[in-house]
């Protein structure tokens, strides 16, 4: 193996062991070493940031066919119980008809991640937050109100 793989290792197992003692879940810790989701969808359809209150921020990337997410991707600026939130939040959406992605709360992501520190709870809001967010101006996208011209 060669000395940078031997460095990275070991640096992963010591966030590994840091974030274990704070209180995450090995799956969260796992979501947030790996971030199978985050970057960036060139062909979304549609795209939205939020900023939570701690001011972490998430920008959402959807991709929709036939009704049904195809792709899911978040960029996120923020902690360890952010970005795993995030994550999860793609595992339960990703393949679903968009209905049922929009249906996603945050008890869905809690049992993913199985724990997070309690100081990290609104970590799993902004997540669920920010998808509906983007869900919700795709689906305003697709069928976007008629406007009644006629005078009342």
């Amino acid at each position: 193996m060669s000395e940078e793989i031997i460095e990275t290792i070991g640096a992963s197992n010591g966030v590994r062991e840091m974030l274990s003692n704070a209180g995450y879940s090995d799956k969260a810790i796992q979501y947030y070493l790996e971030k199978p989701y985050m970057g960036v969808l060139s062909d979304a359809d549609q795209v939205s940031e939020m900023t939570g209150t701690c001011g972490d921020t998430m920008a959402v990337y959807l991709k929709v066919a036939h009704g049904k997410v195809t792709d899911v991707m978040y960029q996120v600026m923020g902690c360890a119980g952010a970005i795993s939130a995030a994550m999860a939040a793609v595992d339960l959406v990703k393949g679903k008809n968009i209905e049922d992605a929009r249906n996603l709360e945050d008890g869905d992501i809690f049992r993913v991640l199985q724990d997070i520190p309690v100081k990290k709870h609104h970590c799993i809001q902004l997540a669920v937050k920010a998808l509906h967010l983007t869900i919700d101006a795709y689906q305003q996208s697709q069928n976007p109100k008629t406007q009644d011209t006629s005078f009342k």
